[in-house]
């Protein structure tokens, strides 16, 4: 038996308004019907990763947060448009041949955006 992803999960305040940002920031459609309570990406579309918001009623201490790395030509270019979209700037690392940055999104969800050094 092997296990496989069916979606990356956000827990959130607002799931519509999660939705929105990541559906801007990957240039992916909201599927139908999301609400402040629950909204995903790729879902009704076969699109993969299948990304799901949902609103939880409190954030747990210590629970895991949700981390994607993203990757593109132009790293200066789409870190300032997640910025515009309501990100906020963590830090900048170059390692291993790779450049990235670390952001969070409006709701404090760590994720990097990177490019080949």
């Amino acid at each position: 038996m092997s296990l496989s992803i069916a979606a990356v999960t956000f827990d959130c305040i607002d799931a519509a308004a999660q939705a929105r940002f990541w559906s801007e920031l990957l240039g992916r459609a909201v599927d139908p019907d999301a609400s402040e309570f629950f909204a995903s990406i790729g879902r009704t579309s076969g699109e993969e990763p299948v990304l799901m918001f949902l609103k939880v009623g409190e954030r747990n201490p210590g629970k895991n947060v949700v981390h994607l790395d993203l990757h593109t030509a132009d790293r200066q270019a789409e870190v300032d448009r997640a910025i515009t979209l309501g990100a906020e700037h963590r830090g900048d690392f170059d390692e291993y041949g790779i450049v990235w940055t670390t952001l969070a999104d409006p709701e404090g969800n760590l994720f990097d955006i990177a490019t080949e050094a």
